[in-house]
C-alpha cells in the first residue's frame, strides 16, 4: 500500500514550506509499506538552528492555514532536529551536520520516493512540450 492521497498532499506542502524558507536537501520519503505509524517522511536540512527553527516555523503554520496541527513536536530547544508529527506525515528539519551524520535517507532507501519539484525553482529555461498541456488536460478530468 502506498500513502494516501490526503498524506501525499500534506507531505508536498510541507515540503514546500521547508524549501520557501530555503530549506536544502528537500525530500518526501513513503514508508508507508514499512511503517504502520506513518505515511511518509519529509525531510529537510538548514545550516544553522535558526534556519532549522524558521522551517520548522514555516511548515507549522502552512499546514495549520489547511487545517493541520501537529499532534506533537520534537527537538524544538535545540532546533537541531525538529520532529513534526502530523499523524500521515512526520517533517524532519535536520542541522546539516545531523542530517549528514544520521542519513535517513540511507536507513529508508528501500522505500520510494514522492516526487517534490520545489515551486520557486529556476526555470532551466526549456519549455514544455506540446503534448505535456494535452496530458494537464486529461488529468484534470479525472
Amino acid at each position: 500500500m502506498t500513502a494516501s492521497v490526503e498524506a501525499r498532499e500534506t507531505a508536498l506542502l510541507a515540503a514546500q514550506a521547508a524549501a520557501d524558507k530555503l530549506a536544502t536537501d528537500v525530500s518526501i520519503v513513503d514508508v508507508s509499506e514499512r511503517l504502520a505509524i506513518t505515511d511518509a517522511f519529509v525531510l529537510a536540512s538548514a545550516p544553522n538552528e535558526r534556519q532549522v527553527q524558521a522551517i520548522v516555523d514555516e511548515v507549522e503554520e502552512r499546514l495549520r492555514g489547511h487545517g493541520i496541527k501537529p499532534v506533537r513536536r520534537e527537538g524544538v530547544a535545540e532546533s537541531r532536529w525538529v520532529l513534526l508529527d502530523f499523524v500521515d506525515v512526520v517533517v524532519h528539519v535536520q542541522h546539516a551536520e545531523e542530517r549528514a551524520y544520521y542519513a535517513l535517507e540511507r536507513l529508508w532507501k528501500d522505500c520510494p520516493t514522492i516526487p517534490f519539484v520545489d515551486a520557486a525553482a529556476p526555470n532551466t529555461g526549456a519549455t514544455a512540450p506540446e503534448s505535456a498541456h494535452v496530458d494537464d488536460e486529461e488529468t484534470t478530468d479525472r
